[in-house]
């Protein structure tokens, strides 16, 4: 596995909109710098994601200096959104996790949102990574926490299983959605070099100078149906998934990741198994 190589980095500013991809990433103890510490609320405080609104995939992010982000989508003007600082915090729900959360203090920003979804939305930030959010207890060590990620500081994804996964959708039933792209997987690190499907046998890596524990593999849901580029569903991978790489009960692609310690990682990076 000496050929190990960090391929590419990516961040999701606010939660369910557009990757973006980075050449280094600061590591911090709960993800990446900038990733996934703004998200989208409906009126009852539930986190919005292309689950319910695949148009989420058109808009972007841009990471602004001091944690702010610039707001872009297909037919808006862009918005650029400062961090929101102060007490009036809100408590949000995300997915099994009630967390606090501050809003957007510029009504503008609940608007452009709002207006891009058709739909009511506001969006949040994640003051206090370093307590809001415990990781999971069944997976956590103690005092680990996480962004507004779906569950764990950071995704991995492995090029050699996605070849494997386009090499099963195309033979199956529906081989003209295939080949499909990473950006389907929504990833933090996409590692090239490796053998198909590697990554289930790793329980601890060094990226660069970075460790990190490798907690379990990640549950796939209908956002790996959508279409980053048009928001458009289909059947795949989930069909193929399925058939082939179901455990547990769950349809499995991908690593999820826990630092064990902080540092920066860059593309390019040697990716070593410790075990």
């Amino acid at each position: 596995m000496g050929n190990a190589r960090l391929q590419s980095i990516h961040v999701h500013p606010v939660k369910a909109t557009r990757s973006l991809p980075l050449r280094e990433a600061v590591v911090e103890p709960w993800g990446l710098a900038g990733d996934r510490r703004w998200m989208l609320i409906d009126d009852g405080g539930r986190v919005v994601t292309q689950r319910q609104q695949p148009r989420l995939a058109l808009a972007a992010a841009e990471l602004m200096p001091g944690g702010g982000v610039r707001l872009s989508a297909p037919g808006r003007e862009p918005l650029t959104v400062p961090v929101p600082h102060g007490p009036g915090t809100v408590v949000v729900q995300i997915f099994r996790d009630k967390v606090e959360a501050l809003p957007a203090a510029d009504e503008a920003a609940h608007a452009w949102c709002s207006a891009f979804l058709g739909v009511d939305v506001r969006l949040v930030y994640l003051d206090d990574p370093a307590t809001r959010r415990p990781v999971d207890p069944r997976y956590a060590l103690p005092g680990e926490t996480v962004s507004f990620a779906d569950g764990f500081p950071l995704l991995l994804t492995t090029t050699a299983s996605l070849d494997a996964l386009n090499s099963l959708i195309a033979e199956g039933e529906h081989p003209d959605e295939g080949p499909l792209p990473m950006n389907r997987f929504r990833p933090n690190v996409v590692v090239s070099g490796t053998g198909p499907w590697a990554e289930d046998g790793w329980s601890r890596i060094i990226v660069g100078e970075v460790a990190f524990r490798v907690v379990k593999p990640c549950g796939r849901c209908v956002v790996t149906t959508t279409d980053q580029g048009t928001a458009g569903r289909g059947r795949e991978p989930l069909h193929s998934l399925g058939r082939h790489r179901r455990v547990d009960g769950k349809l499995v692609f991908g690593q999820n990741l826990v630092p064990a310690g902080r540092g920066t990682v860059r593309v390019g990076d040697p990716v070593r198994i410790v075990e």
